[in-house]
């Protein structure tokens, strides 16, 4: 099994991954096309302006209102994308496979990053449980993505700290990797590529047509 994982289990995961969010990124670009007010409002000024603001913490009226659910929303996202990227044990294990590597993080600063994650991401799962507007948007599917979230760097710090047999755990820690890199163009966290599109439609439209902020 652990075998499995390490070789195949790897290859699937990243030919589905590349596979799928290129078909998804497609998909929406030759939808896009069929939608005749799309193309015809969408401004590189506007467009720009408002990611911008979006990508800004507290760049915009609705992080004002909530400033602490901003900054852990940064951090738990900025955690989520740097820290497998730039954690020592991956970077080797691309060196070791195919020659290729780059500069990666401390490692007290990825194991602080790993806990930084799996603390915020319990907190939004606390949240949609404690706040009623929260709670009567999520379904079992939103709480069951967290988990798919949070599996590998709940498991990276068990591998980490050599909780319980560290075979076993680094099995189930490649796993964990596999099914978030496999959900990430099959399920709603595919957001991650439509974010700059949307956010550019929607700045066009209120900045172009509508003579309007959308911050």
């Amino acid at each position: 099994m652990y075998e499995f994982s390490r070789g195949p289990l790897v290859w699937i995961a990243f030919v589905i991954f590349f596979g799928g969010s290129l078909y998804r990124l497609i998909s929406m670009i030759i939808n896009s096309k069929k939608e005749k007010v799309v193309h015809p409002y969408m401004s590189w000024k506007y467009g720009l302006r408002s990611i911008l603001h979006w990508v800004v913490p507290m760049g915009t009226r609705n992080m004002r209102i909530q400033p602490v659910f901003t900054v852990l929303s940064f951090l738990f996202h900025a955690g989520l994308i740097l820290t497998p990227l730039f954690v020592l044990g991956h970077v080797m294990l691309w060196k070791e496979s195919w020659g290729i590597s780059w500069w990666t993080f401390p490692e007290t600063l990825s194991n602080m990053m790993t806990i930084m994650v799996v603390i915020t991401g319990v907190i939004f799962v606390l949240r949609r449980i404690a706040d009623p507007t929260v709670r009567y948007v999520s379904t079992f599917k939103e709480y069951l993505m967290l988990l798919v979230v949070l599996g590998p760097f709940i498991t990276g710090l068990m591998a980490y700290y050599q909780l319980f047999d560290y075979r076993t755990i680094i099995t189930i820690h490649m796993w964990t990797g596999a099914i978030w890199l496999i959900a990430i163009p099959l399920t709603w966290l595919s957001h991650m590529f439509y974010f700059p599109f949307t956010r550019a439609y929607m700045g066009s439209e209120f900045g172009f047509v509508r003579r309007a902020r959308d911050w």
